[in-house]
């Protein structure tokens, strides 16, 4: 289950960011994203919610293992 933008906007910011930084460092895992310093973990924050905004990324709630996760809206199996 996808969970809409607007809610997104309704969770405390330090929870968002939690949850995009656990995105974050799941790129890092698979290199995708390499750098970790701060300021280019703020700046990666900032563009992970812009493509949250945009559609690009969306968080999937999965009722299966009662977990959720950001990802890539093309990624989707549907």
């Amino acid at each position: 289950m996808l969970v809409p933008y607007d809610a997104l906007l309704q969770l405390p910011n330090e929870t968002l960011e939690r949850l995009i930084k656990e995105y974050l460092f799941s790129q890092v895992e698979d290199g995708s994203f390499s750098d970790t310093d701060d300021e280019t973990l703020k700046l990666a924050i900032n563009k992970c919610k812009q493509a949250l905004k945009q559609g690009v990324l969306v968080v999937e709630y999965s009722e299966d293992d009662e977990s959720i996760a950001i990802r890539q809206h093309d990624h989707l199996h549907n």
